[in-house]
């Protein structure tokens, strides 16, 4: 059985001692006239908390149907003759997650994991099609009953962490949540050629309930 993965908890671990520290500070350095200062620092830290957002999602589609992999803005929908990210030719769709995003990512098809490649790089703005050719970014490779398809995660200007405990020979549902992109950046989805896509050009996506497209 897969482990859960949760974004919340996540970031309860990084930035709940924040929090602690920033009221401590408050309290310490009220009376001098600098509490602001430790205020500042709570602030600071639920701010930071707030990136690691986790909805429960209803996942509602057909068998045969895709779900977006991530929240946020389709910035782009080809047909791609090749690239190192898939074998053969396939439609690409990219979505961009803004810091305002909720930042887990789902499988947008049930599946089994074949590979996972991670390749460091740049940290581009993830809006710019150049991120996708240099930014760090993590592949998730998935056998499916419809064909290959492949989950890209990659980093943008202000995200710095990608995070995917999944793992070849996992086995994912369709929506179930492998990883996240800590505070926004750009996600793509690799799909065979005949794919009908659902979604549009600066259509706004949800991941696990927005549908994607439908395998022909």
């Amino acid at each position: 059985m897969n482990q859960p993965f949760n974004g919340w908890i996540q970031g309860v671990w990084f930035y709940t001692p924040v929090i602690l520290i920033g009221i401590v500070l408050t309290a310490l350095l009220w009376r001098t006239g600098y509490g602001w200062a430790g205020m500042l620092v709570v602030l600071l830290g639920v701010g930071m908390l707030l990136f690691f957002r986790d909805f429960p999602r209803t996942i509602q589609a057909a068998e045969n149907e895709l779900v977006s992999p991530a929240d946020g803005t389709v910035v782009a929908i080809e047909d791609l003759e090749e690239t190192p990210h898939y074998t053969g030719k396939c439609t690409r769709v990219s979505i961009f997650m803004s810091v305002f995003s909720a930042h887990v990512n789902r499988a947008p098809f049930e599946g089994t994991v074949t590979a996972v490649k991670y390749a460091p790089g740049r940290y581009k703005n993830a809006m710019s099609p150049e991120s996708s050719k240099v930014n760090e970014s993590n592949a998730l490779w998935m056998d499916t009953a419809r064909g290959p398809i492949t989950v890209r995660q990659i980093s943008g200007a202000v995200a710095r962490r990608i995070v995917c405990p999944a793992s070849p020979g996992m086995h994912l549902q369709k929506g179930e949540k492998y990883g996240m992109i800590r505070f926004g950046s750009r996600v793509e989805v690799y799909l065979p050629v005949g794919t009908r896509i659902y979604v549009t050009m600066n259509q706004k996506v949800y991941a696990g309930t927005t549908l994607l497209g439908v395998f022909s």
